[in-house]
């Protein structure tokens, strides 16, 4: 199993605590699209950045469930510990 990166759990702008508690906020069973976060977080043009962020400062293990965000074509996207894994966990959810 791929580890994840070890990074510092603390945003260092507003836009990225934006993005984490956007984040935090969807229901177990329920996903949003990079670009959904971008906007509710007031970038509507920054999906790419959400990704980054949810890369480095994401997690369950800080609260962030990441693995509920997802491409805006349906598919997963990527996952610190593999697609597999976001698969899995949203099907466990019953969010796919």
């Amino acid at each position: 199993m791929k580890k994840a990166k070890k990074f510092s759990k603390k945003p260092t702008t507003l836009f990225q605590a934006r993005v984490l508690a956007v984040t935090a906020r969807i229901p177990k069973g329920q996903t949003l699209t990079y670009k959904q976060v971008a906007i509710r977080a007031g970038r509507p043009n920054a999906a790419r950045a959400v990704g980054n962020i949810l890369n480095r400062y994401g997690g369950m293990d800080v609260g962030v469930p990441c693995h509920r965000v997802i491409r805006s074509d349906g598919t997963p996207g990527g996952y610190a510990w593999g697609p597999k894994k976001k698969i899995a966990m949203l099907k466990k959810e019953k969010a796919l």
